[in-house]
């Protein structure tokens, strides 16, 4: 059985493709305006890859938060439900699962069959999520890579106060006026943005081992944070994490 998991994201649109549950295709597209075509156009690009035609494709499932554009889908599932099934696929032995977006960040507790046991969903506030992590790069005048990187060099601990990335955003040109290492400011947003999910974690339970998938798990600043708010010394993280949720929804049988 062939099927396709779409997860249409804020940012970027990802597909995974499956033959008899085994991954032999994926695409990364950046969401454009119209979620739609944005979504054929990352299944295409997948199929192409994986030398198959769509009539080869037996089922289709969507998720994310464009998922009801994505019309030609058998079927929808939730983010929480494509991602809890997705990292029991890759990593059998989590159990809490942290997934950063761009405009919101979740925590799930799962059990080892992939089904949901709890959750929480931070998506009043982006402070929390990768879109805040690019904008407080920004300010920095660094790019999102070396800004990660940073946080790890930083030799003091300073706090940041701001709540939302608009006031956030103004401290830290506070901050860099006042000759502060952008290091120890990137350190700072980091352990800010790490708290705030952490808190998140803490409502539906921390329960060993924890994952974290979405891009903001490529942030070595951003893990470093969390083992530290956690108090724990390993975090799993697949290899690339960006495409559990896509993969969580091509598991997804009718």
């Amino acid at each position: 059985m062939i099927s396709a998991g779409i997860d249409l994201g804020a940012k970027t649109t990802k597909v995974v493709i499956l033959a008899d549950n085994k991954i032999v295709s994926q695409c990364l597209e950046l969401t454009g305006i119209d979620q739609a075509q944005t979504a054929e156009k990352a299944l295409s690009n997948a199929l192409e890859k994986a030398n198959l035609s769509r009539d080869a494709v037996n089922f289709i499932v969507a998720t994310g938060v464009g998922r009801n554009a994505v019309s030609f889908a058998n079927k929808e599932i939730s983010d929480v439900a494509a991602d809890a099934r997705g990292i029991i696929y890759l990593l059998p032995d989590a159990r809490t699962v942290i997934d950063i977006g761009a405009e919101e960040g979740r925590a799930i507790k799962c059990f080892a069959d992939g089904r949901v046991q709890d959750f929480a969903i931070n998506e009043k506030c982006a402070a929390g999520a990768g879109t805040f992590v690019e904008t407080m790069a920004r300010a920095l005048e660094v790019d999102v890579e070396e800004f990660g990187k940073m946080s790890l060099r930083s030799t003091n601990t300073i706090a940041m106060n701001a709540q939302c990335t608009v006031f956030a955003e103004s401290e830290v040109v506070s901050l860099v006026h006042a000759k502060t290492a952008k290091e120890d400011i990137s350190k700072a947003i980091h352990d800010a943005i790490a708290s705030r999910i952490i808190s998140m974690v803490r409502r539906v339970g921390v329960e060993e081992k924890i994952a974290v998938i979405g891009g903001v798990a490529k942030n070595p600043g951003f893990i470093d944070s969390l083992k530290r708010g956690l108090e724990i010394n390993e975090i799993l993280i697949p290899d690339e994490p960006e495409f559990t949720g896509a993969l969580g929804a091509a598991l997804t049988k009718a």
